[in-house]
């Protein structure tokens, strides 16, 4: 699976991602709403291969994102299978997203999205995709809304409230 963008490239996970990966998910700012920052590179191989379990098992998973004109990987986005409930939802798609800091108000959340919504919409032939973020993440909450989807939700996950949001085949208006 490769998705392409003017500015982008989304393709499967790779093990020679591991090195980005971990300076992604070992930053406590990137990890403020997420969870626990991961501490050594062995954790970041381990992500890497449950990613790559679910493209086998789902037929999709996150991607890595790749700035063409660095050639860097810069985060993932993408689309994944919920296989255990979510806000009570199983069996669906949720798009999510991370970046490292240094690429973040480029727009590159929202064009890989796009990517992807293109790719679920179009490809997988679904109905509704779906998403949740941190009731505190403004940024993500702010993408989310303004990729067209609509918050109809809400539910506490670890401790924290989140926010659930949908988005329908036909409220999406592809890629701009």
């Amino acid at each position: 699976m490769r998705l392409e963008s003017e500015r982008l490239i989304l393709r499967k996970l790779e093990e020679a991602d591991v090195d980005r990966m971990f300076l992604m998910d070992s930053d406590p700012e990137v990890m403020k709403y997420l969870g626990t920052p991961v501490k050594n590179i062995e954790e970041s191989r381990e992500i890497i291969r449950m990613i790559q379990k679910q493209y086998k098992e789902n037929g999709v998973g996150r991607l890595a994102v790749i700035e063409k004109k660095s050639g860097l990987f810069i985060g993932w986005s993408g689309l994944k299978l919920l296989t255990i409930p979510v806000n009570g939802y199983v069996n669906t798609l949720d798009l999510g997203y991370r970046y490292i800091p240094e690429f973040w108000g480029k727009g590159y959340a929202m064009e890989a999205a796009k990517l992807s919504l293109d790719y679920g919409f179009n490809e997988l032939n679904t109905d509704a995709v779906y998403a949740y973020a941190d009731s505190g993440n403004t940024g993500s909450n702010h993408i989310l809304r303004k990729l067209g989807f609509e918050k109809n939700g809400e539910f506490m996950e670890s401790g924290v409230l989140c926010f659930w949001y949908e988005l329908k085949r036909e409220k999406y208006s592809g890629i701009l």
